[in-house]
């Protein structure tokens, strides 16, 4: 296996782990329950929907490892500031930082 992928793989791993802390600590109420279990279902979700398309999960992995991470940056580690305090200049800031680094990832990987 190419070191490139491993190494996708552990910030993808890194980054799922970097969201769930913020999303632990940060999101109170009604909202946690769901929004817990909505991020630890995804990547299962991601592979499923990969393989049932029968599309390769390697984009997949790359751009979800592009948006946990541009999550964490634009957030300031606590994703729940994306909808509560940001308003769209903070999801145009995070939609912005993902196409990109997901476009980098996929040039110097693929």
């Amino acid at each position: 296996m190419p070191v490139a992928v491993l190494v996708v793989w552990t910030l993808c791993a890194m980054g799922w782990g970097v969201v769930l802390a913020g999303l632990r600590r940060g999101v109170r109420g009604p909202a946690r329950g769901p929004s817990l279990f909505a991020h630890a279902a995804t990547p299962a979700g991601v592979v499923l929907l990969c393989s049932l398309i029968g599309f390769g999960s390697l984009y997949a992995v790359i751009a979800l490892t592009a948006e946990w991470w541009a999550l964490a940056l634009v957030t300031r580690l606590r994703p729940e500031r994306l909808l509560v305090t940001g308003g769209l200049g903070r999801l145009a800031a995070w939609a912005v930082l993902t196409a990109a680094a997901t476009l980098t990832g996929c040039h110097l990987i693929l």
